[in-house]
């Protein structure tokens, strides 16, 4: 007999589809997953933002809005770069070498900042003036290619502004600018609200940087093309700055771009990998599974003159019939799961509104390709020993399952075993994000440790768990017989539950864990009796009223950015403060629990640490640290104390005169911390939000949770992966044994018996998989936890419970539907 293999294939196909439907689910939610972080990938690389403000202009010059760092040397020399927290801007000087520029019309400097328009609006019952309205200034000049013009009036001069609002030619009006309060005569009115005007020269005075432009427009000669005006402009300008046309341009003006662009490449590329390597990982245990499941089949064939190369054409065969439609139909749902998440991504302000999700088609190619690939590997590596096996051994192999060790999957299980413990031992010893780092690689190691070393672990289960069952009854007893005897077995229904516990919990327990730490800071280290917040920031002179209100005993403004870091071999954004007043002053209002030295030493040219960041950059009290301040420029200040709650108040804490003329607010606060008895009627004028220490933790609280939302989604989407794959291998499981099931009902096992024993392997397998999943989550979130906060890892228990409950309750629904529909 010579059967063909792509008939025996679509015979297998046609005659018995439920032995492939666990392989399509499995490859169809793999290829949903992989196409989803493939599009967020692509979608951060491709991201661009359309040119509004510059629309008019064919070349923007402006300063580079990334920092770059190098890493390794040699041949592993790699250069890394990171988006500033804020803008960098460039020397307006080279304004007039952009004019140069042979096919330069015009060159003009341009600045954008935050105001307020202060209409000498006054409270009745304090006699304070009010904040004012929020609005953003510019330069006359830019009207020049933004098209604006006057409804009437003239352009600005020295001492006048041009207004979008309501307003009268000639009115006086007062303007909270970053450089202080003003009073300018109103000169002319256009038809833009919330914008203002002044001369350019004013303007970047106004600004809080003076000499600095944010960018510069530079405009062509008639008959220039664009792309030859960007590489004279780029000549003139060398280094200096960076060139941009299309829509580059529209990266200048929208803020926030780089890092939506580091975000999303980040989530698609490392959550991606991960996620991926889960996915296929999965998918190639169902589809070993499923080809385990026909061994009996191959023995037959094999025994009737079947030849080794047609078993595994055969099984090759079967993979390309089911593996290209699972793929491709799992892109349908990838690029909705894409979609959503890019949406709330949008949506809670990490990506700018104008950016879209970019789809094409190879992600979708990468995603199917990955599936074909995962199935015709499990496939090739299950069909080894059967195709290998001699016809006169197949039915004998084929009877009874095989108890020997695999020699390449045991050592190289015992091998990440090793390596998991070795790591867990590195994350101990260090602290901070490279305790967290390290802790990564131990969940990676335990998983393809459980993976690899299933039937060995599932023998340990069963005999261990086998000892109370058989105390319990007839069903329970043969259950721990049938899961003694089926080790390879109960091995592929405990991996994805392991999966999918110890990946949630990790995920999951690392947040409630950093929340409750950063609340408990917080609580204790905000000592202020009055705190006062507003939306778009306050006024320059807040700290100065508030200073003046009865009442008030010490008054300290706030300024809340980020700096960036060398930390674990790589720059790292750290959350920072800059306070006004002194040291003295701020430990009125803010107990950081100081370790080392004071916070009386700190001033001008000098910071305070977190000591977990003082640890992971080596710097001790008199040490100078190398940052990049938000802009990007250097600074060497130096450490005069270290403090223990860094997570829930700031990293690092430095004066605001340091740090003011590096962010766009310049020296407009964020936050107003106040001590002593004042009311709170005579303090609202001063922000949007007054509340007390108390009621400031608890607004804090609610920026975590939603903070939390990345960890959630990624727990959602590779647990839910992980339980979905659970359930689809325990119902392969159950209905490839409805021949086991009939013969015990033969030989007079009642059929209440016969379900008991299946809840008893659904119990027994969920329980081992539930122990293994959480003793991983707890070997990665020790170590992590203790590094990153000095503290043991937080597990609500409701929480737990929860995950443990829809567990079991998955594992007992996914065994006992399918058992009842063999018994019929």
């Amino acid at each position: 007999m010579n059967p063909r293999p792509n008939g025996l294939a679509r015979a297998a196909l046609r005659f018995k589809p439920s032995a492939f439907v666990g392989t399509f689910i499995a490859l169809f939610m793999a290829a949903m997953i992989v196409s989803a972080c493939g599009i967020l990938l692509e979608t951060g690389v491709r991201a661009s933002v359309p040119a509004e403000r510059y629309a008019g202009v064919p070349v923007v010059a402006a300063a580079d809005q990334q920092a770059h760092y190098t890493t390794g040397s040699g041949e592993d020399r790699s250069t890394e770069a990171v988006a500033l927290p804020d803008k960098a801007r460039l020397d307006a000087a080279l304004t007039s070498r952009a004019a140069t520029a042979p096919g330069a019309a015009a060159a003009i400097a341009d600045v954008s900042f935050p105001i307020r328009d202060v209409r000498d609006v006054r409270d009745v019952r304090t006699g304070n003036t009010s904040g004012g309205t929020p609005a953003t200034a510019h330069g006359w000049g830019s009207t020049a290619f933004t098209g604006t013009r006057l409804t009437s009036g003239t352009p600005p001069r020295t001492g006048q502004v041009v207004t979008g609002d309501r307003a009268a030619i000639g009115d006086r009006i007062t303007v909270d600018t970053p450089s202080g309060k003003r009073q300018f005569t109103v000169s002319g009115t256009t038809k833009a609200p919330g914008i203002m005007w002044f001369t350019d020269t004013q303007a970047m005075a106004l600004s809080g940087h003076p000499g600095k432009a944010d960018a510069i427009a530079v405009l062509a000669k008639p008959g220039v093309a664009a792309s030859a005006l960007a590489d004279q402009v780029a000549q003139r300008l060398g280094d200096a700055a960076e060139v941009h046309t299309g829509d580059g341009r529209g990266a200048v003006e929208t803020r926030g771009l780089a890092y939506a662009k580091e975000l999303l490449t980040a989530l698609g590329g490392s959550f991606g990998g991960m996620a991926a390597m889960v996915a296929v990982f999965t998918a190639a245990g169902t589809v070993t599974l499923s080809v385990g499941q026909r061994r009996r089949e191959y023995a037959l064939l094999r025994a009737i003159g079947a030849t080794p190369r047609q078993i595994r054409r055969t099984i090759a065969t079967e993979t390309v019939l089911v593996a290209p439609l699972a793929g491709a139909l799992g892109c349908l749902p990838g690029v909705a799961l894409a979609s959503w998440w890019f949406g709330q991504l949008r949506d809670k302000g990490a990506v700018p509104e104008a950016v879209d999700l970019s789809v094409s088609w190879i992600p979708m190619a990468a995603a199917a390709g990955a599936a074909v690939l995962t199935s015709l590997f499990a496939g090739y590596m299950a069909a080894r020993r059967p195709s290998r096996t001699k016809p006169g051994e197949a039915l004998r192999d084929a009877s009874v399952e095989r108890l020997r060790i695999g020699w390449i999957r045991t050592p190289l299980g015992v091998a990440a075993l090793g390596g998991g413990i070795a790591f867990t031992g590195v994350a101990a010893s260090e602290k901070g994000e490279n305790a967290a780092n390290a802790a990564l690689g131990v969940v990676m190691l335990f998983m393809l440790a459980v993976a690899l070393l299933g039937p060995l672990i599932a023998r340990a289960c069963a005999a261990l768990f086998g000892l109370p069952l058989r105390a319990a009854g007839a069903p329970a007893s043969l259950a721990a017989a049938n899961s003694r005897t089926n080790a390879r077995r109960l091995a592929s229904a405990i991996t994805p539950i392991v999966l999918a516990m110890a990946f949630s919990s990790t995920l999951v327990f690392m947040h409630t864990s950093e929340d409750r730490v950063t609340a408990k800071q917080q609580r204790a280290g905000l000592i202020a009796d009055r705190v006062i917040t507003g939306p778009t920031g306050l006024t320059s002179d807040a700290v100065a009223r508030a200073k003046a209100t009865p009442g008030v005993d010490t008054a300290v403004g706030l300024t809340r950015t980020s700096v960036l870091v060398h930390s674990g071999g790589a720059l790292q954004s750290i959350s920072t403060q800059g306070f006004t007043g002194t040291g003295a002053d701020l430990a009125r209002v803010q107990d950081l629990g100081v370790r080392k030295g004071s916070l009386d030493a700190l001033k001008p040219g000098t910071i305070a640490l977190d000591k977990t960041l003082a640890n992971d950059t080596h710097a001790r009290v008199g040490d100078r640290l190398d940052i990049l301040l938000p802009d990007g420029t250097k600074a060497s200040p130096r450490v005069v104390a270290t403090y223990d709650r860094g997570l829930g108040l700031s990293q690092m804490t430095l004066p605001q005169g340091d740090l003011a003329s590096h962010t766009t607010t310049v020296g407009m606060p964020t936050e107003l911390l106040l001590k002593g008895k004042a009311a709170a009627s005579a303090l609202a004028p001063l922000g949007d939000t007054v509340t007390d220490a108390a009621g400031y933790a608890t607004a804090k609280s609610v920026e975590r949770d939603l903070n939390a939302w990345a960890n959630t989604t990624m727990a959602a989407v590779l647990g839910g992966f992980a339980a979905v794959a659970a359930a689809n291998t325990l119902v392969m499981t159950i209905l490839d044994r409805r021949r086991e099931l009939g013969t015990l009902r033969l030989i007079g096992t009642t059929r209440r018996q016969v379900m008991g024993m299946v809840r008893w392997e659904a119990l027994l397998v969920t329980s081992a998989g539930l122990i293994l999943g959480t003793a991983i989550a707890l070997a990665t979130l020790i170590p992590m936890m203790n590094g990153l906060t000095g503290e043991s890892p937080y597990i609500p228990p409701v929480l737990y419970g929860s995950f443990a409950a829809g567990i079991l309750g998955l594992g007992l629904a996914s065994t006992a539907l399918p058992a009842r529909a063999a018994l019929r």
